[in-house]
């Protein structure tokens, strides 16, 4: 596989035009044929990316208002939508404990493979991270979570079948949505073209990193997203590097 990947070279970023509009292409990890053995080198190198680019640490301000906002010492369930690896939640869950925060954590993901690579994760650190292999777009969200978050998964989906999983993310947390991705311009597509060439050895990551930048939204269409999704009021505001974290809490 690295052999077909080695000759991918970055574009002419100065190219504004051509972020002018999201560009949604098959990536590798989307693969159901992907090899076992490439698929965790791929998780792995998105964790460490993920570690680099603070994408939990994003998600620890409006998990701690919410304990805060809740009666004292009573359990938040979250779950943590298309999981991938479990590092966003397995980091979450460290901070928590860390806190004496009462949060208890799920994570979901349509690929047996993705669920197992996430438990050994959770086992390894001795957090009591609970995942399971669920469709949220095929099969919806099951109820019963004060929290629904989401990290590196908008941006996989087309404009509709994201605007039904916020949804469906609102009609099942109780209290908040909160979504981390990636945001489209040309710097963020040379950043992630080196990046993911810098952080992780995996030739799938060099090759769906770019490819993910280019298929993300702007703040402008994440808002329009989130809107259309009936989440009224939601908050949108700048990540470090070049992602967005949206917000929803249930009036």
């Amino acid at each position: 596989m690295s052999g077909d990947l080695d000759g991918l070279v970055a574009p002419h970023v100065g190219a504004r035009g051509a972020f002018s509009s999201r560009c949604l292409l098959p990536e590798l990890m989307d693969d159901p044929a992907l090899p076992a053995a490439e698929h965790r080198r791929a998780l792995a190198g998105l964790a460490r990316i993920n570690l680099v680019s603070a994408a939990a640490a994003s998600l620890r301000r409006p998990l701690a208002h919410l304990c805060a906002s809740l009666p004292a010492g009573r359990p938040v369930r979250v779950l943590d939508v298309a999981t991938g690896g479990g590092d966003v939640p397995v980091r979450l869950a460290r901070w928590a404990r860390r806190r004496r925060l009462p949060l208890y954590i799920d994570g979901c993901d349509v690929h047996p493979g993705a669920v197992a690579i996430a438990q050994g994760r959770a086992a390894r650190h001795a957090v009591p991270v609970r995942f399971f292999t669920h469709d949220a777009l095929r099969d919806g969200i099951p109820p019963g979570y004060d929290a629904v978050i989401s990290c590196l998964f908008l941006h996989h989906l087309a404009d509709a079948q994201a605007t039904h999983l916020l949804a469906a993310m609102g009609e099942a947390a109780s209290h908040l949505v909160a979504v981390n991705d990636l945001l489209r311009s040309p710097l963020a597509y040379a950043v992630a073209w080196v990046g993911t060439r810098v952080l992780s050895a995996s030739p799938v990551v060099h090759h769906d990193g770019p490819l993910s930048v280019r298929a993300a939204f702007t703040l402008e269409e994440a808002g329009a997203l989130a809107a259309a999704a009936g989440l009224h009021g939601a908050r949108l505001r700048w990540q470090w590097p070049f992602r967005f974290l949206l917000t929803w809490r249930r009036p």
